[in-house]
């Protein structure tokens, strides 16, 4: 076999070839990777929205809280069972019933335009229940009121929906933003959250809500509690784990973004793929009396073929190795899209994982494999005595 070395020093000694290739490789691995880490962002944001103890009720057959209905004189009966559901400090079962709604909302920038936003209807117990919710500017909103907490992440995208300012969920039905609240990078970040009857009424939706949500003694209780739930047939009712429930939501969006990235990046790696093979070309080329020398020395055909399918392989890891570095910096970039299933925008981190970097180095891989494999049987079937004319 020949010492892999020999090929490193290759591809040093012919720097603007290289050099350019492995640019070529590193933009594309770049686009795969970042695509890998936003599939990651989505599953992220979506999945910290929901915990392991925590169950949601929604209307049998509805796979978003947009397109469920309870009654609101289900929710006391659903949220009071000493037996699942847990208390707060004060010995209140920890339980809301909620409305999401979406409003259409212009957008700031040079792009303008609008966008549609999610509005969540709250009970007062609403920051018991999402403990890990904070404010983080201003206060909390006074139940009862027309006033609304938005969350970190919608601060700066929407006109007029900023702390201090009053915005309409309807005609003639404005809320006022007295808080900020951060809820741990989830896409309750990207909500804004008012009172359930202030929201019921804007939306015409007194009398119900979209779901209820309640806190298990245990995430063991949830069979148990969702047999008790769905065993009156007549109410129909549906219980999901709210982790289970938001990971189904990233379902939709992250599969979405991974095909638009995937074909974007098998398109694009046919370039770098060309470009890698153009190299390799030029080099079998170039150093045809090099093979000749070492076809004269003894090494055959297979060796020759596998010397530079490895030095192939080694000019994509090379750019592979820098796009992926270079993805990195995306970690620092925020992504607004929508979510297909409550149809609002949600703003998404691409989170750098140690998959999305291998995932990438192996991409980068086959496409030294795919792109070097014609030159190196090109230059495996060179006669010794032709190679050395040349």
């Amino acid at each position: 076999m020949i010492p892999i070395s020999y090929n490193v020093r290759s591809l040093v000694v012919r720097k603007v070839s290289t050099t350019i290739a492995v640019i070529g490789i590193a933009l594309v691995v770049m686009v795969f990777s970042g695509t890998c880490m936003l599939n990651a962002g989505v599953k992220r944001t979506l999945g910290a929205s929901g915990r392991a103890d925590n169950a949601i009720i929604l209307r049998f057959g509805s796979d978003a809280e947009m397109a469920s209905g309870i009654e609101t004189a289900r929710v006391s009966s659903i949220i009071s069972n000493p037996s699942f559901v847990a208390r707060d400090k004060g010995g209140n079962f920890l339980g809301v019933g909620e409305i999401v709604a979406v409003i259409t909302v212009e957008r700031l920038g040079t792009g303008g335009g609008v966008s549609n936003l999610t509005v969540r209807g709250v009970p007062a117990n609403v920051w018991d229940f999402r403990d890990e919710v904070k404010i983080v500017e201003g206060r909390l909103p006074k139940p009862g009121t027309d006033e609304a907490a938005i969350g970190k992440n919608v601060p700066g995208r929407f006109r007029a929906v900023e702390l201090g300012s009053k915005f309409e969920l309807r005609k003639n039905r404005p809320v006022e933003v007295v808080g900020v609240f951060d809820a741990g990078g989830s896409s309750l970040d990207s909500e804004v959250w008012a009172d359930v009857d202030a929201v019921g009424q804007a939306f015409g939706r007194q009398g119900s809500v979209s779901a209820v949500r309640v806190r298990l003694l245990s995430p063991s209780k949830f069979d148990a509690f969702k047999t008790y739930v769905e065993s009156d047939k007549t109410l129909g009712l549906a219980t999901q784990r709210e982790d289970s429930f938001y990971d189904k939501q990233s379902e939709a969006s992250g599969t979405f973004l991974s095909i638009i990235g995937l074909v974007f990046s098998v398109l694009f790696s046919f370039g770098a793929m060309i470009g890698a093979a153009i190299t390799m070309y030029s080099q079998v080329s170039n150093r045809s009396k090099e093979i000749g020398t070492l076809k004269a020395l003894g090494f055959r055909r297979p060796a020759i073929l596998l010397s530079f399918l490895i030095e192939a392989v080694i000019l994509a890891l090379a750019g592979g190795a820098l796009g992926a570095l270079a993805s990195l910096l995306l970690g620092f970039v925020k992504f607004s899209t929508m979510n297909f299933l409550t149809w609002s925008e949600v703003v998404f981190t691409f989170d750098p994982t140690f998959a999305a970097i291998g995932w990438a180095l192996v991409f980068a891989g086959v496409m030294g494999i795919i792109g070097g494999i014609f030159p190196a049987l090109r230059a495996s079937k060179l006669s010794p005595i032709e190679a050395m004319r040349n």
